[in-house]
């Protein structure tokens, strides 16, 4: 039950436009800390790629939960198969 609950949260949380804007974001701070228009510290740069991560990986999981309800996977070893 709190599986779901969580999932269903996640997959409303979780969507790649959340991540692209945390990359556009990335991208636009390097760019002004190496132009010399703004110098922050470089903590904030991995915050930031930190919350991306998360989300990938919410993402990811997100992704994959939904691949193994609808298929589902059979493992046979290899001795099953000689018999």
């Amino acid at each position: 039950m709190i599986n779901k609950i969580l999932i269903k949260n996640l997959d409303s949380f979780a969507r790649y436009e959340t991540f692209i804007f945390i990359g556009v974001i990335m991208s636009i701070g390097t760019l002004l800390k190496l132009l010399r228009f703004y110098d922050f510290s470089s903590d904030w740069f991995w915050l930031l790629a930190g919350v991306g991560l998360v989300i990938e990986g919410c993402i990811s999981l997100v992704k994959q939960k939904r691949f193994d309800r609808k298929y589902k996977i059979i493992e046979i070893n290899e001795s099953e198969i000689k018999k």
